[in-house]
């Protein structure tokens, strides 16, 4: 929580008034600098006046607590107003941030004190008479550029950013290259007014020339594959492959690394798997043409993703074999379905929280409802003014197991399980599983069980006629193993003879023996008998504005000092958010919502949109913010127990009408939230 504004701490307003108009405009008659380095070598100080060579950057500079562009190395500079303009390339390795520096260095012994840290942020990022002028020159090595930033949420002048910027140039060897970087739509605004000396460049561009997209930071040891993305769907890869695509798939099943010369978005579905699986996943452009990747083809290899670097190195299959021993995957343990729960219950009802804590209802519902159904039934718990949500109701996993028993099902994966050839043979148990799919599709309906659903569907949802039923084992939507992308969901019509709402039911059901979800199991040590299918039901969003996916905590900063939602929309459609179609692209920023202008800092922009606009508009961006901010407090005692651990929520959103007012405006609907599961390690 900030400080509230503190008064005037120096009466300096007049001087750095004209200490910026007098430096408003770089000198376009200097003779060419002539540089040397300013630190000696090895050294690295608090801090320098001046950066003569790449090697005094390099003593100083640090990897930017906010990684949203890959490939990046940052130096903190701070200009003093109170002493002339002094200008300070702060050793950012020792100090991370401005406060720390200013604190240490420029605090007494006749300079005036800098205040607390958050009295400092205050006047030293929002206030027009401050004290210092705080930014960042960072180089992009992907597309070479040295930029000056300021912070997403610095409201500084034009005048101010021309100042800082001019004796940023004057006074490092990058100065003739120096452009200015606006973070955020905030100061794009205010970028407008600079003068015409002052060079910029856009976060798009930027992001054109860069190469390499770390996803997820790990280590991984296996053979090297290259195949398609469209390939994925009749060909196999084995969990000791690391493979190379062409493009982002939806699904793949069990790899040691991945590489897309596609670049992902954050919340995409295999970036959520690499994260679940603790695997390197990266994008990388021109991938499967890249010669040192092609001469390694087949071979075994160990894959090394960081936040700015990459590496792809041989080894023998002796350190191959001996590595996966030494990081064989981690069982997930999983509660048995319980098959003694039969009521289809509102959600609000699933969790019994009149006499158990959050985490001991979510974990007593699971087994019967679900992981999907149970963390939605924690939304009518919430505030209901910032979380607006669809009815629904949960069908528990025993008619799932009814049906597998009353059709003799469950015995003939009894066998195969048994069978060396369906274990053995990767080709026949997706012929397998298919058949069970179909068989499991066709079967008929437990006719009480049926009427049960439909008088449900017409009680809860009255009116409505397109009716969605989503997966909700007591595999998925865990802390630790969300299950992303294993399962499917499906919607039925109410008025339709052929896609009705028991052949949706049915699909989901099917889902349990996807190829891909029997590979994950297995995967993770996951007793397939113990698995069953909940079903979490309301209704459809046909004709939705926009949808998309979010995380309650910033997935570019593990650091924590830049706090924000990361958000990845698009308009409604048919065009998906997490995998889009080549060429297309979606609305993707981390929204600084606990933030004084609460800044938005866009990574992209969707391209079916006009240009110049977005997919939500502030207003609805903000109503966003709120309900992600709900989400995260709700939850913040379960799964943020501990402070010193990067955790979040994922979750998945709609624009749409409120139900009970189908011309009204329209307003965020939560669909999903579930733990995130954040970075794996290297």
């Amino acid at each position: 929580m900030m400080a509230r504004k503190p008064t005037v701490l120096f009466p300096m307003l007049a001087c750095a008034l004209a200490l910026l108009s007098s430096s408003c405009e770089r000198a376009s008659t200097a003779a060419p600098k002539s540089w040397e380095c300013a630190i000696a070598n090895g050294d690295a100080p608090a801090y320098s006046h001046s950066i003569g060579c790449k090697d005094d950057f390099t003593a100083l500079s640090s990897v930017p607590l906010d990684a949203t562009i890959p490939g990046a190395t940052s130096l903190k500079s701070v200009i003093d107003l109170a002493d002339g303009g002094a200008l300070y390339f702060q050793n950012s390795k020792e100090y991370k941030i401005h406060w720390q520096f200013t604190s240490s260095n420029l605090s007494g012994n006749g300079k005036p004190i800098v205040p607390p840290l958050s009295q400092f942020n205050q006047t030293e990022y929002y206030s027009p008479d401050r004290r210092f002028i705080l930014g960042t020159v960072t180089r992009y090595e992907g597309p070479g550029i040295w930029a000056y930033e300021i912070a997403p949420y610095d409201n500084a002048s034009a005048e101010m950013i021309t100042t800082a910027y001019n004796k940023i140039a004057d006074a490092c060897y990058c100065g003739d290259s120096l452009y200015f970087h606006p973070s955020s739509q905030a100061v794009e605004l205010e970028a407008k007014k600079l003068p015409a000396s002052v060079k910029i460049i856009t976060s798009e561009k930027l992001f054109q020339g860069i190469d390499y997209q770390p996803l997820n930071y790990a280590t991984g040891i296996g053979r090297l594959v290259f195949t398609t993305a469209k390939d994925l769907e009749t060909e196999y890869v084995g969990f000791r492959d690391i493979v190379v695509l062409d493009a982002v798939p939806n699904d793949i099943s069990v790899t040691s690394g991945i590489i897309t010369q596609e670049f992902q978005t954050p919340l995409s579905h295999i970036n959520v798997l690499s994260q679940n699986r603790g695997i390197p996943n990266m994008g990388l452009h021109g991938a499967v043409t890249d010669q040192k990747l092609l001469a390694l083809e087949g071979k075994w290899v160990k894959l090394v993703v960081g936040p700015d670097s990459y590496s792809v190195t041989e080894v023998t299959q002796v350190e191959a074999d001996a590595w996966w021993e030494a990081h064989k995957p981690t069982a997930v343990s999983i509660a048995h379905m319980d098959t003694t729960a039969k009521e289809l219950l509102p959600v609000g009802d699933i969790l019994d929280l009149k006499n158990l804590s959050l985490g001991e209802a979510i974990k007593k519902a699971i087994p019967a409802y679900g992981g999907k159904a149970s963390n939605y039934g924690t939304f009518p718990h919430m505030d209901t003014t910032q979380i607006k949500f669809h009815k629904a109701f949960g069908i528990p996993v025993f008619y799932y197991w009814q049906h597998m028993q009353q059709h003799g099902f469950n015995d003939s994966v009894d066998k195969w399980l048994a069978d060396p050839k369906f274990t053995g043979d990767p080709g026949e148990r997706d012929r397998r599983l298919k058949r069970l799919r179909d068989a499991i599709r066709s079967a008929p309906l437990d006719s009480a069980f049926a009427d049960a659903v439909m008088k449900m569907v017409l009680k809860e949802f009255p009116g409505v006629n397109r009716i969605r039923f989503r997966s909700s084992t007591n595999a998925e939507d865990l802390d630790g193993f969300t299950g992303a992308g294993l399962y499917e969901s499906h919607a039925g019509l109410l008025d339709d003879p052929v896609k009705t709402i028991f052949d949706a039911l049915k699909n989901v059901w099917s889902g349990v023996w996807f190829f891909r979800s029997f590979e994950e199991r297995t995967y993770r040590s996951i007793d397939h008998k113990s698995v069953g299918m909940a079903l979490l039901v309301h209704p459809a969003f046909p004709d939705e504005e926009a949808n998309g996916v979010a995380s309650t905590a910033n997935p570019f900063d593990e650091s924590g000092l830049e706090p924000g939602f990361y958000v990845n929309t698009q308009i409604g459609g048919d065009e998906e958010v997490v995998a889009p179609t080549a060429g297309v692209t979606t609305d993707e920023f981390v929204y600084h919502y606990d933030m004084p202008g609460q800044p938005i800092v866009f990574i992209a922009h969707s391209s079916l949109v006009p240009k110049g606009t977005t997919v939500l508009t502030t207003a609805q961006t903000h109503m966003l913010g709120m309900a992600l901010k709900e989400i995260q407090k709700y939850y913040q005692p379960l799964y943020g127990k501990d402070a010193s651990k990067w955790w979040g929520m994922e979750v998945d959103f709609k624009l749409d009408q409120p139900m009970d007012d189908p011309n009204g405006s329209p307003i965020i609907l939560i669909k999903q939230a579930r733990p995130y599961p954040g970075f794996s390690k290297q």
